[in-house]
């Protein structure tokens, strides 16, 4: 199966050199990428032609964090205006009424706005499971909507009575989790490239799981060859719960129950000092940073210029649709950009003009979104737009309202000016959104299945 595209107004490779392709096109062959550069240079002919003139192509976003299931709690009234903790105390109890049905809509809902926002991959991160519900309803949801999927078997095992935050009703034992774990893997994990489903073991989080919990998974991900996650230094409460409880800070705690590698990303990361942030890049720890949510539950503005200055991988990440409450990727991309240029106009007032941060320009967002987010979930296979690669993309026309006297710079235009859902998103050579509309599931249908869910859970009707 061969599709051509062509005629672009601009494509943006993400590749080594970064080109940016006038009058651009890509040949694609079953799934992958066979050729990029000018229309004129490419076949003429495929199975599929696809003629993008006036759009802007780009790689598909890569999501790498987030919890499906917080659609179902978007804008709860008593979790609206709180830190993460007590939001965490005010939605545990609403958590724990979820069904599989639950857990299928949740994710269905999520992947649709995600992919609308122009995500082709999504990593998320299951960690309760009441009611019979399983990582197995998530990846039945995410197999209908057509996205690449990272489902990462969370857990919790250290509830109130142990010294946890969560209520002991939405724990599990560590023998369940781990022989759990053990079956998610031999049953889904696809290791080759561009594989569709990759499992992760990911224990919530240091006030959430035993540090024995943490250490056994670690073995068993080493084992098996998967990836690990967990969220890490998000707020100052954490830290402070990590010193009490472990003796250590948050990353401190992190090496002493084996969970520094290539092979490790955390979620967060906003109260990381410089030793820490070295200590990242030195053992290859990513990161996903997820600034609405930060700013959300007001918990701080990650250093994300100091990260990437030191070499540490960085991607973005929505994180739970109830501290964000949305999906949308490209506006996280946005997001970044501008929290990133108000940190570093903050540090310039208290620094010199050589100490202070320069200002993260659209291009390095855009990166971290595609190639960044590629490299923190351990894909080689997508995240820019060259042979070889996974055929993810997504395009957009240039011939919106937002982008009228923007088009000096294209691309630059797609976070300056308003964020956009894309007009044509393909993922392995599926086309998932064409003009705008989502071709995998009936939005409808299940807009309305998703609220009678959400009611049902948040008021009991």
């Amino acid at each position: 199966m061969t599709i051509l595209v062509k005629n672009a107004a601009l494509v943006v490779t993400m590749d080594e050199q970064r080109r940016e392709i006038t009058d651009g096109g890509i040949f694609i062959r079953d799934g992958f990428i066979e050729q990029v550069g000018p229309s004129n240079s490419l076949p003429q002919t495929a199975d599929t032609v696809i003629d993008l003139t006036g759009h802007i192509i780009l790689p598909g976003l890569v999501n790498t964090h987030h919890h499906f299931y917080q659609t179902l709690t978007r804008a709860v009234p008593a979790a609206q205006d709180a830190n993460l903790f007590n939001w965490l105390k005010t939605l545990y109890p609403i958590w724990a009424r979820m069904t599989p049905e639950d857990i299928f809509i949740s994710t269905q809902t999520a992947l649709a706005e995600l992919a609308l926002s122009g995500c082709t991959t999504a990593s998320d991160h299951l960690y309760l499971f009441p009611n019979g519900a399983r990582l197995d309803d998530e990846i039945a949801g995410a197999r209908e909507v057509g996205l690449r999927l990272h489902a990462s078997r969370g857990s919790m095992s250290l509830g109130e009575s142990q010294g946890g935050l969560p209520p002991d009703s939405v724990v599990d034992s560590e023998e369940s989790i781990l022989k759990d774990s053990q079956r998610l893997i031999n049953t889904y994990h696809d290791h080759k490239p561009g594989s569709m489903l990759q499992i992760v073991l990911a224990p919530c989080s240091p006030f959430s799981v035993t540090g024995e919990l943490m250490k056994q998974s670690a073995a068993l991900a080493r084992e098996y060859g998967v990836h690990l996650h967990t969220h890490l230094a998000e707020t100052q409460d954490e830290e402070e719960f990590c010193l009490q409880k472990f003796g250590h800070r948050p990353v401190a705690y992190m090496q002493s129950v084996n969970w520094v590698g290539q092979d490790v990303w955390f979620a967060h990361s906003v109260y990381v000092n410089q030793p820490e942030i070295e200590l990242y890049a030195k053992t290859g720890c990513g990161v996903a940073h997820c600034p609405s949510s930060n700013m959300r539950l007001a918990s701080g503005i990650a250093p994300i210029w100091e990260m990437t200055r030191s070499g540490v991988k960085v991607g973005l990440g929505v994180d739970g649709s109830a501290s964000n409450d949305g999906s949308h990727l490209l506006a996280e991309a946005r997001q970044a950009m501008l929290l990133a240029r108000l940190r570093a106009g903050l540090m310039g007032a208290s620094l010199s003009a050589e100490g202070a941060p320069p200002l993260m320009t659209a291009r390095q967002a855009l990166e971290l979104a595609t190639l960044g987010g590629a490299a923190v979930l351990g894909r080689h296979d997508i995240g820019s737009l060259e042979a070889g690669k996974c055929a993810d993309l997504i395009a957009f026309n240039l011939n919106h309202l937002e982008y009228a006297g923007a088009l000096h710079d294209p691309l630059a235009a797609l976070l300056f000016c308003a964020p956009r859902n894309v007009d044509l998103s393909m993922v392995h050579g599926r086309v998932v959104v064409q003009n705008g509309q989502l071709l995998t599931v009936d939005l409808n249908k299940l807009i309305q299945k998703h609220n009678q869910a959400s009611r049902r859970l948040v008021y009991g009707k």
